[in-house]
């Protein structure tokens, strides 16, 4: 049986703060998915147009619902400080203003990818295995414990990997993609780590009993399952050709003229 197939086992006894990160860290390197065949297939130059507008698509809605769900958490922390600390969040998905952040980079990407912004903002054609698992994730933070709410951020931790190769090899690989398009994640490379250690800090300190910290690893495999359904999603609908009804075709929304 792979670590990527092996079960969590329960936890006991209280580890160390030290031990606990590290079983977090194991679980990112087995469950993250940078080891996802469409993730692979995506930075490898495996796909055509159609299959990589689908991605950035797809992936808008789970951008756009990012700051939504740390509002959720934010509005859950009653020290100022960590307040203070995850505002920074949505400044980094929102902007300061209008036409800043995150998500208006993301945009940035459809555009450059020749989808028109009125369509990727309706979310209208997403797959429906991306909306579920994204409200899922909302749902999370918002019903469980706070202390499972931030542990659900921690794929964060590995995300930098998973940019780097991705940019490096989309750049690579397509001759419709430029570094301008791909300019959402140049600032995640700073913002992901930093985030992430902030996050990693309060599980450090709060999740202390056996229980607390069965539900941090078990909230950090439920994100990395939120990760690996939209990509499973994407590889059913447009690499194995079972797209849902409903679903983007392949041709709705491009920019009057876009490459096919």
């Amino acid at each position: 049986m792979s670590s990527l197939d092996a079960p969590l086992s329960n936890v006991t006894e209280p580890m160390s703060a030290e031990a606990l990160e590290a079983r977090l860290r194991e679980i990112g390197e087995a469950r993250y998915h940078h080891r996802h065949p469409f993730q692979l297939a995506l930075q490898g130059g495996e796909l055509d147009r159609c299959q990589v507008r689908a991605w950035a698509l797809n992936r808008y809605y789970y951008q756009a619902m990012i700051p939504i769900k740390d509002a959720t958490l934010m509005a859950r922390l009653d020290d100022p400080d960590w307040r203070r600390e995850w505002r920074s969040r949505l400044v980094d998905h929102d902007g300061e203003a209008p036409g800043d952040g995150g998500i208006e980079r993301w945009l940035k990407l459809t555009d450059g990818l020749g989808l028109e912004r009125d369509m990727v903002r309706s979310t209208r054609f997403i797959l429906p295995a991306t909306r579920f698992a994204v409200e899922a994730y909302t749902h999370f933070v918002r019903d469980r414990t706070l202390l499972e709410a931030v542990a659900s951020s921690l794929t964060e931790l590995f995300s930098p990997k998973v940019i780097g190769t991705r940019v490096s090899g989309m750049l690579e690989h397509y001759d419709f993609v430029a570094e301008e398009t791909l300019a959402y994640f140049r600032p995640r490379l700073t913002q992901a780590p930093h985030d992430a250690e902030r996050a990693l800090a309060y599980v450090r300190e709060h999740a202390r009993r056996a229980d607390q910290q069965q539900a941090v690893l078990e909230a950090l495999v439920f994100k990395c399952d939120v990760l690996w359904t939209m990509l499973d999603a994407l590889q059913h609908a447009y690499i194995e050709g079972h797209r849902p009804p409903g679903a983007w075709d392949g041709e709705y929304g491009l920019i009057e003229g876009a490459a096919p």
